[in-house]
């Protein structure tokens, strides 16, 4: 398909047919990346990965649930409690 840069603004656009746009999953406003390559412009959904929390906690079983485990930090030495440190 042929089309036609025009200019929006300070930029310029290419307009993405619904076709196109509905089998790459984008709406209005979805997020994108563009990039070059080979002298071409290619445009992705970015499907940066978002987590839900209760959905990730609902995963977690007995089994696969790890030990507590401790690390120093800032003002609390190993060893002792929260409290103890302030």
């Amino acid at each position: 398909m042929k089309s036609r840069v025009q200019k929006w603004g300070n930029s310029l656009a290419v307009r993405i047919p619904r076709t196109f746009a509905d089998e790459m999953g984008v709406g209005n406003n979805a997020p994108v990346e563009m990039i070059l390559e080979e002298g071409a412009l290619v445009v992705r959904p970015d499907k940066e990965q978002t987590w839900d929390l209760d959905a990730l906690l609902a995963k977690v079983t007995d089994e696969n649930i790890h030990a507590e485990w401790e690390t120093e930090g800032e003002g609390v030495k190993a060893g002792e409690s929260e409290q103890e440190s302030r």
